[in-house]
């Protein structure tokens, strides 16, 4: 199948690749003209523009985009849909908000255009063990693609999980689970790092992965983490988030459905942040004020 990608960055230059190993044609385009060159170089047909790559796809035209969720989004599909035919299908794989799969689904439709979105996980990983793909979408637009989907995934690794935007929901629940499990495992070693039984922490993360309930792919991380660092002096407690987890808390908000533990590992990333918090001098403020408990100056 004839493919074309936009956005040659970690995830897309490495689904690109992935897709050629398995057959496909990929016209390949990005800002960047040396990710461009490297694609080519890999075998994918290169193009300078958007337009160069829309020329070199017969109809019905596939377009893949793996851009940056949010403006960088949506100023690509702008320029995209009027370079596009009746029949022709947008893929977004990024990360965005399912409200503007929506959105987007409607108007493209109203071009005669169809929008598949696919909540696409993996991560780095993925060029070698592929990709969980959460897929949303008119039926008939994600049957067309199914070749591409099945050389991402590994085995039963996509689903065809609703309509427009249900792909990127799913994905962002997925993240916010996601939050959740690295937040308690984090939690757990700290304590077992202050333990006074000076315990071997790479040793446990491996152990725990050998048929215990708490084994996982995050876990076989966290081992790696700690074999290369044991305590992980070379990085800095700042843990940013990429805006999924947000979304998965407005939506529980939104419903009325408890997530405490989601929410409390996204409020652990902001508190990440702080420095010298404001908060914090406050409570030590109050307590000097009703105990006379001694401050730190």
């Amino acid at each position: 199948m004839r493919l074309g990608v936009v956005g040659l960055g970690r995830m897309g230059g490495n689904m690109v690749t992935r897709l050629l190993r398995g057959g496909h044609e990929v016209v390949a385009y990005d800002r960047s003209a040396e990710a461009v060159r490297g694609a080519a170089t890999g075998g994918a047909r290169g193009a300078d523009s958007l337009e160069a790559l829309v020329r070199a796809l017969a109809p019905p035209r596939h377009v893949w985009l793996m851009v940056p969720a949010g403006e960088p989004t949506e100023a690509t599909i702008q320029a995209l849909a009027p370079l596009l035919a009746r029949g022709d299908t947008l893929v977004d794989g990024g990360n965005t908000r399912w409200t503007d799969d929506v959105r987007r689904a409607r108007e493209l439709a109203g071009r005669g255009l169809d929008y598949v979105d696919v909540g696409t996980s993996g991560g780095l990983w993925g060029l070698a063990n592929g990709y969980c793909l959460m897929v949303g979408g008119a039926r008939a637009a994600v049957e067309r693609l199914a070749p591409v989907f099945t050389t991402l995934a590994p085995p039963d690794g996509w689903l065809h999980v609703g309509g427009s935007g249900s792909g990127h929901y799913v994905k962002m629940v997925h993240n916010g689970i996601e939050y959740a499990m690295m937040q308690a495992y984090a939690e757990g070693f700290e304590l077992m790092s202050a333990s006074e039984y000076g315990l071997d922490l790479p040793g446990v993360a491996h152990l725990w992965n050998q048929g215990s309930v708490i084994r996982s792919w995050l876990l076989e991380l966290t081992a790696d983490a700690l074999r290369a660092d044991p305590t992980l002096a070379g990085l800095k407690p700042w843990v940013e988030d990429s805006g999924e987890g947000r979304w998965t808390v407005e939506d529980a908000v939104e419903k009325a459905v408890p997530a405490p533990t989601i929410t409390a590992a996204l409020f652990a990333r902001f508190r990440s942040r702080r420095e010298n918090s404001f908060a914090d001098r406050l409570l030590a403020a109050l307590r000097q004020a009703f105990g006379g408990h001694a401050v730190r100056r």
